[in-house]
C-alpha cells in the first residue's frame, strides 16, 4: 500500500512519521532469519513465510491469547500468496521458553501467547508472547524461521476498515453474530451469566449475515469474520472467512480509491499504529511495501487446513490436524506449494 501509485513518489518522510509506530524492531521474530542482517528491500528475496496473529484489545494485566494464526506463503517469484490458518484450538506441544521459566507443555496453540507473555508485576508484553507463538508455528510445520511476523490488534483495525470506506466481500453461508445486534450495538449479557462464564452469555435480536456479495461496514466484516458459533465447521469455516477477508482488504486498500487519494490514504496510516506490531526481521514496513510491489492481490490462494476434535478418555482435548497436513508442511518448507495443490485440489479454499 504504502509504495503503490505516484501520489506518495515524495512523501516518504510522510510514510515513514507513520509506518515508525508500527515496526516492532525484531521484538516478535528476533534477528533475520539468516543470521545476518538484511539492510535494503532487495535482500528480501522469496520464498518467504509470514507469521500473523490477530488478538481482542486487552491491557497489559490480561495475557493475550491469539484467536487467528495465519501464515502467509511467498514463493520464490514473489508473484503469488498462499494464506494458510492453524485452528486456534488446535492441541500442541508448546516449546519451552526461559524469559517466563515455561517448562513447556501441551496445550491448545492459542495458549503460547499466553505462556510467552508474562513481565513480571502481573504484567503482560504482547510482543514477547508472539516469539512463543512463533516458536510454537515453527515446531508444528517444520517452517524453520519466520521472514516477518505480524500482531494484528481487531479492535484497532476496525479503524482502518473504516478508513478506506467499508470493504466488499462474499459472504458464503447464514451467519449470525454472537455479539452484535441488527443496528451494531451489543447484545444484552444474561443475568445468569453475571460474574461467570458462560458458553452463550447474550440474549436479543442478533445481526444476521445473508449469503451474497455485499459491501459491508467496518464494524460488519469485523463481526462477520469473528464468528464461528452455530457455523457447521465451527472455527474451520471463520478461519476461510477471515482469510476471504484479507484478500477483501488488501484488494482494497491497492484501490486507486485508497491509493490515489491521499487524505484517505493518511487516515489509513494514521490507524495503523493502533491496529498492527510489524517485525520485518532487520527491514521496516516501507521495505516490504518496496519489495513486494510487483505483487498482484489477485494471486492469493486461500488454503483450507481439515481436521477434528481430540479426545482422551471422553474428554475433549482440542482440536487434531486431518491425514495429509504434514505432506503440505513439507511441501511449505519446500517451496512446492503449487505442484502439492496439483495433486491435492481438496486443499483449496473453494469460496475463497
Amino acid at each position: 500500500m504504502v509504495t503503490s501509485g505516484g501520489v506518495l513518489v515524495t512523501g516518504s518522510s510522510l510514510i515513514t512519521r507513520y509506518t515508525g509506530s508500527i515496526d516492532a524492531d525484531g521484538s516478535l521474530i528476533g534477528g533475520p532469519a539468516s543470521g545476518a542482517a538484511r539492510n535494503t528491500p532487495a535482500d528480501i528475496r522469496g520464498p518467504l513465510d509470514i507469521l500473523l496473529a490477530g488478538i481482542d484489545p486487552r491491557d497489559d494485566r490480561t495475557a493475550p491469547r491469539s484467536d487467528s494464526i495465519i501464515v502467509a506463503h511467498l514463493p520464490a517469484g514473489m508473484d503469488q500468496v498462499y494464506l494458510f490458518s492453524v485452528p486456534r484450538d488446535l492441541y500442541v506441544d508448546i516449546p519451552a521458553f526461559a524469559p517466563t521459566g515455561f517448562g513447556g507443555g501441551r496445550s491448545k496453540i492459542n495458549a503460547a501467547m499466553s505462556y510467552g507473555s508474562p513481565v513480571g508485576d502481573g504484567r503482560h508484553d504482547v510482543k514477547q508472547g508472539f516469539q512463543l507463538l512463533a516458536r510454537t508455528v515453527t515446531q508444528l510445520t517444520g517452517i524453520e524461521a519466520f521472514d516477518a511476523g505480524a500482531i494484528i490488534n481487531f479492535g484497532g483495525f476496525k479503524d482502518i476498515v473504516e478508513a478506506v470506506g467499508g470493504v466488499t466481500m462474499r459472504i458464503d453461508m447464514r451467519v449470525r453474530s454472537e455479539h452484535l445486534r441488527p443496528d451494531g450495538t451489543p447484545r444484552h449479557r444474561r443475568a445468569s451469566c453475571a460474574g461467570k462464564s458462560c458458553a452463550h452469555p447474550y440474549i436479543g435480536p442478533q445481526k444476521t449475515y445473508q449469503p451474497g456479495t455485499y459491501h459491508l461496514r467496518a464494524w460488519e466484516a469485523l463481526d462477520y469474520v469473528r464468528q464461528r458459533y452455530g457455523l457447521p465447521n465451527s472455527d474451520y469455516d471463520r478461519q476461510r472467512h477471515q482469510q476471504q477477508f484479507i484478500k477483501a482488504m488488501a484488494a482494497k486498500v491497492m484501490s486507486k480509491g485508497v491509493i490515489s487519494n491521499p487524505a484517505r490514504l493518511t487516515k489509513v496510516l494514521g490507524s495503523a499504529g493502533d491496529a498492527l506490531t510489524f517485525d520485518g526481521n532487520g527491514h521496516s514496513v516501507l521495505d516490504w511495501g518496496l519489495a513486494l510491489k510487483g505483487l498482484n492481490t489477485d494471486n492469493m490462494v486461500s488454503i483450507k487446513l481439515s481436521g477434528g476434535g481430540l479426545y482422551e478418555g471422553g474428554r475433549y482435548l482440542g482440536e487434531k490436524l486431518a491425514p495429509g497436513s504434514e505432506e503440505f508442511f513439507a511441501a511449505v518448507r519446500q517451496d512446492k506449494i503449487q505442484e502439492f495443490l496439483l495433486a491435492h485440489p481438496e486443499f483449496v479454499n473453494k469460496n475463497a
